[in-house]
C-alpha cells in the first residue's frame, strides 16, 4: 500500500462461544483478498439477539479463547471494546464510534451468510452500511446467486458496500461444537490446540446443560 492509502482494518465480530477454525479461516481470507492491514477480533459483550446463552462460556473465557486462537498470527488482534460496554452491544454503535475516532480508517466488517440474510433485522443497518464495507462468505448452503441477489437488495435499500469472499464452505458452528463437547465428542482440528487445552483445563461446556 502507498503511504497515502487509507489504513484498512477488518472487524471480526461474534460471540465466539467458542471461536473455531471457520472464524479464523474467514478472517484470514478477508485479510488476504482485500489487502487489510489487520483484523481485529471483537467478542460481543451482550448482543440482544443472543440473550439466552445458558451453558456458554463466561466473558473472561471467551476472551481468553480468542486470545489463544489468534496469538501466533501477527495481523490478528483482540479488541475487548464491546465487552466493556454496559447494556446491549450493537454493531452500529461500535462502527460509528470507530469512525468518529479514526475517520481516515476504512473498516471492513466480516460476516457469514447467515448474517447477510438477517441484515435487515440488525439494529440500524443504514448506520452500519455508512461506516464500513461488508465482507461476506458463501456459507450455510446458500447459493452464490441467492447471495448476490440479497447483496443487490441491500445495496439498493441502504447503499451498502458489500463484497463476497472466496473461502471453503465449512459446515461448522459454535452451537454444534458446544453440543459435541457436552456429549464428549472430540473437537480436535475444529478449534486450535491451545483453545482445546484451555477448555479441558476449565471444563468449559463439558458439564453444561445445553
Amino acid at each position: 500500500m502507498s503511504d497515502t492509502a487509507a489504513r484498512r482494518v477488518g472487524i471480526m465480530g461474534g460471540t465466539f462461544d467458542p471461536i473455531h477454525i471457520g472464524h479464523l479461516i474467514l478472517a484470514e481470507c478477508a485479510y488476504g483478498q482485500f489487502q487489510l492491514d489487520t483484523v481485529r477480533f471483537m467478542p460481543s459483550g451482550n448482543p440482544p439477539h443472543k440473550m439466552d446463552r445458558a451453558g456458554g462460556a463466561t466473558d473472561e473465557e471467551r476472551l481468553e479463547m480468542v486470545r489463544l486462537a489468534i496469538r501466533d498470527n501477527p495481523h490478528f488482534s483482540l479488541d475487548a471494546e464491546e465487552m466493556r460496554r454496559i447494556g446491549f452491544s450493537y454493531t452500529s454503535d461500535t462502527l460509528a464510534a470507530l469512525k468518529r475516532q479514526n475517520p481516515d480508517v476504512d473498516y471492513y466488517f466480516i460476516i457469514g451468510a447467515d448474517s447477510l440474510f438477517s441484515f435487515d433485522a440488525w439494529h440500524e443497518p443504514e448506520v452500519i452500511s455508512r461506516n464500513c464495507v461488508l465482507l461476506t462468505a458463501v456459507r450455510d448452503g446458500r447459493s452464490v446467486s441467492a447471495m448476490e441477489e440479497k447483496i443487490e437488495e441491500l445495496r439498493a435499500r441502504y447503499g451498502a458496500r458489500i463484497h463476497l469472499l472466496e473461502m471453503p464452505n465449512l459446515a461448522v458452528s459454535s452451537t454444534d461444537l458446544r453440543f459435541w463437547r457436552q456429549e464428549g465428542r472430540s473437537l480436535r482440528y475444529y478449534v486450535p490446540d491451545a483453545v482445546l487445552e484451555y477448555m479441558e483445563q476449565r471444563g468449559i461446556y463439558r458439564d453444561a446443560v445445553l
